[in-house]
């Protein structure tokens, strides 16, 4: 099941709303490059819906994707091996393509052949558009990066637009909170309407939504800042919050963590992050099966507080190349991706009394005969797997 977040992330530009410039900006880019420009950089706070953008451009363009990030751009062999490929053959299945670089502020600067000077390297001779984003483009390392791209400044989210779409979505939803805490969680959102969202979700999952407790938000960090904060700092009970400031799912952040351990601890240190790493998928294994979301706050202490702790009261300093998850997160985002078909065939069984296995067994068969609109419509599919279908035959 969808969170919310995903749930209803725009699919159409007339769908986001608070950000008109914006979008015409990235229109004009994508339609005019070259001419221009071969990049460009949508700079604003973390929640504001920059990469939503983007994929909504996508969408709308015929493009697909091509995404990468700062450990991509850390050394020129890697970038070379992962984007040769991409720029030198078409997509098999969209007429265009997009290069999608998230959070640029994460990259190294430009000594030592760093991530900034990859990226400028990159964009001096890519076919295809590169949209970039950040969280704060105006950092002193990125002043050559600016001088590439056309830079664009995304406007924050007003409280009264958070309000509205967090009220249409409890009425999808059928749920209810009070004035209150609709109030509060607008409030405290400062402008981040994904945390908005997040939040809207878990006050409406309590039986008292009104004693939910909700921080307010505050700057975001990258995986990495989170990663080194962790394993690297002093533990303090600060870290508890740590990625609450991470923009990446929980699920995705402990891919990452389960990765990233063995590369910093050692001997009984790394016994005893790996034991806790192991009573976060308890704890998460617990809410998703039960939906007891007061397990959460253990899930988030192991994960971040636990986790730092196993390696005692001391400091880890020097530097440590933190890499993103391997085959496990393909499988991960590989598992999430085709979950759809799942979902195609329960509704496609149900018409046609066919058993699912069978339908699951035979999809190269089917999945030329979901095509059809028609049929579509009969089954009532939603949008996201009338893209898969038309994507993944």
């Amino acid at each position: 099941m969808k969170n919310w977040v995903e749930k209803y992330r725009p699919k159409k530009f007339e769908e986001i709303l608070g950000q008109d410039k914006v979008i015409e900006r990235v229109k004009e880019f994508s339609i005019n490059f070259p001419e221009k420009k071969k990049a460009i950089l949508l700079n604003g706070k973390p929640g504001i819906g920059k990469t939503t953008i983007v994929q909504v451009l996508a969408n709308e363009s015929n493009s697909e994707i091509f995404e990468l990030n700062a450990s991509d751009l850390r050394n020129k062999s890697s970038l070379n091996e992962k984007l040769k490929p991409v720029l030198q053959q078409k997509s098999l299945f969209e007429k265009n393509k997009l290069i999608l670089v998230d959070e640029v502020d994460g990259l190294s600067g430009m000594q030592d052949r760093g991530g900034v000077s990859e990226l400028i390297a990159l964009i001096e001779k890519t076919p295809y558009p590169i949209i970039c984003t950040a969280n704060n483009a105006w950092l002193k390392k990125l002043s050559p990066l600016r001088k590439k791209v056309e830079l664009v400044e995304l406007e924050e989210i007003s409280p009264s637009i958070i309000k509205t779409l967090l009220k249409k979505i409890l009425e999808k939803e059928e749920k209810e909170v009070t004035p209150n805490v609709l109030n509060n969680i607008t409030i405290k959102a400062k402008g981040d309407l994904r945390s908005a969202i997040n939040d809207l979700e878990a006050a409406s999952a309590l039986e008292k939504p009104e004693e939910i407790e909700i921080s307010e938000r505050g700057a975001k960090i990258n995986i990495f800042e989170g990663l080194r904060h962790i394993f690297q700092d002093k533990v303090n009970k600060e870290m508890l919050s740590t990625f609450d400031k991470v923009d990446l799912p929980i699920d995705e952040i402990i891919l990452w963590m389960e990765e990233n351990i063995p590369k910093v601890y050692n001997g009984q240190e790394l016994v005893k992050a790996y034991e806790r790493l192991a009573k976060v998928d308890l704890f998460k294994g617990r809410i998703y099966k039960q939906q007891y979301w007061r397990f959460l706050v253990y899930e988030n202490a192991f994960l971040s507080y636990g986790i730092s702790e196993a390696k005692g009261d001391t400091e880890k300093k020097g530097f440590y190349k933190y890499q993103r998850p391997g085959r496990i997160l393909k499988i991960w985002l590989n598992n999430i991706k085709h979950a759809k078909r799942k979902t195609i065939a329960i509704k496609y069984a149900a018409k046609t009394h066919v058993g699912q296995k069978r339908i699951l067994a035979e999809w190269k068969t089917i999945s030329p005969i979901l095509k059809n609109p028609k049929l579509q419509q009969e089954l009532k599919l939603d949008e996201d797997e009338i893209n898969y279908i038309m994507k993944y035959p």
